[in-house]
């Protein structure tokens, strides 16, 4: 018999997937609020052992981001959330509204599909299957190509841990054989029921383009607007924190940075306290060119790189101990590439004249990403 070509032998692997999730759907569906917390709880527990063997490999495979942060960014998607999570309600009557005469009663959706990115693609196995199977829900996930040994071993890792708590076997289960046919035959599967998809905006697009229910989270482009009553101290000690975790590969980290003019010297002056170096415009087009090609894709050579690393690559010179560099913009748009989402140790900075122009500026800026998350740094309420 001969061989199947592997485009095909895929997708074979992806419906036989489907297939013995619809049969641990069956089984999961019929569990018991206990039953179902002795699972949840050991993937939490194997989680939190397992937590620096994955930030190992993950930085190991991917290059992206610190150990050290990935290591807590696992106990976050494990034990952090076994404990916000344990106590919720999800089988039976949840609610009764006895004013209203009305009962809400939680039922599991199906088969859900997850799809992993490569910035974060330990702790998206941990939290997607911890809330999956909460909800009496098995889960099959497509690995980022460029993460799929650590991806693998996640979903290994949660799935032995669910099958000898209790759970159905297959409750957790992985594509093997990756390509873009396997994933969107398993987007189209009938047996999928949900579409959890975190990453870039083609893929996120395409599980809303699915025709069934779908939650995608994709490219954010946040700005950060440090408004002229803000504590500046403050701000930059939470905006350098978040920017710094991972090396900003938390699609919600901060990408630029927005001050008044009455302020400027003082916020520059802090974050420069803080370890971030301030590009000259020059220094700024050396690293541009590096981070993004075909205008204002990110080069994934430099996700989550830390700013020596791109310093280096770019040629520029920079203090030791520097953590962020940023580059000055003077619009948004194609010709100011730090206008656009940096997944890196990079920020763009503004400097405007006032709240209004700043909230101008701001939505700008969001509408060059998916949209989603703005901070504002301010002690007056009225503005805020």
């Amino acid at each position: 018999m001969a061989e199947l070509d592997f485009d095909l032998s895929s997708i074979q692997a992806a419906r036989d997937l489907a297939r013995k999730g619809a049969e641990a759907e069956k089984k999961l569906k019929n569990y018991t609020f206990d039953q179902i917390d002795r699972i949840i709880k050991a993937i939490a527990e194997a989680g939190e052992i397992h937590a620096k063997e994955l930030a190992e490999i993950a930085v190991e495979e991917t290059g992206f981001g610190k150990v050290e942060d990935k290591i807590y960014k696992n106990h976050i998607a494990s034990g952090l959330l076994y404990e916000e999570i344990k106590n919720q309600q999800t089988i039976g009557i949840v609610d009764a509204d006895q004013e209203g005469q009305v009962i809400t009663i939680a039922d599991p959706v199906g088969l859900i599909m997850g799809i992993v990115p490569s910035t974060n693609p330990t702790s998206t196995v941990l939290y997607n299957s911890m809330i999956a199977i909460k909800s009496r829900n098995p889960i099959i996930f497509s690995p980022h190509p460029k993460a799929s040994k650590c991806t693998s071993r996640a979903i290994e890792i949660v799935n032995e841990a669910a099958v000898k708590a209790g759970a159905p076997e297959n409750i957790v289960q992985g594509l093997t054989k990756l390509s873009m046919d396997a994933t969107n035959e398993l987007m189209h599967a009938d047996e999928v029921k949900l579409i959890i998809a975190t990453g870039g905006p083609a893929m996120v697009k395409a599980a809303y383009s699915a025709g069934k229910p779908a939650i995608g989270v994709g490219a954010g482009n946040s700005p950060a607007y440090i408004e002229k009553t803000a504590d500046i101290k403050k701000a930059v000690r939470n905006i350098m924190a978040s920017k710094t975790f991972d090396n900003g590969t938390i699609c919600a980290s901060e990408q630029s940075l927005i001050v008044e003019r009455s302020n400027r010297q003082e916020v520059v002056s802090e974050f420069e306290k803080a370890g971030a170096y301030f590009m000259t415009d020059e220094e700024c087009k050396k690293v541009c060119t590096l981070l993004f090609r075909n205008g204002t894709a990110m080069n994934p050579n430099f996700v989550g790189r830390s700013a020596k690393v791109i310093a280096d690559a770019a040629g520029i010179s920079i203090p030791s101990g520097t953590k962020v560099l940023v580059g000055e913009q003077y619009g948004v748009g194609k010709e100011y590439p730090l206008s656009y989402e940096k997944l890196t140790s990079v920020l763009g900075f503004y400097t405007v004249n006032d709240w209004k122009e700043a909230c101008d500026l701001s939505f700008k800026l969001l509408e060059n990403g998916i949209g989603h998350t703005m901070s504002l740094h301010t002690e007056d309420k009225e503005i805020a």
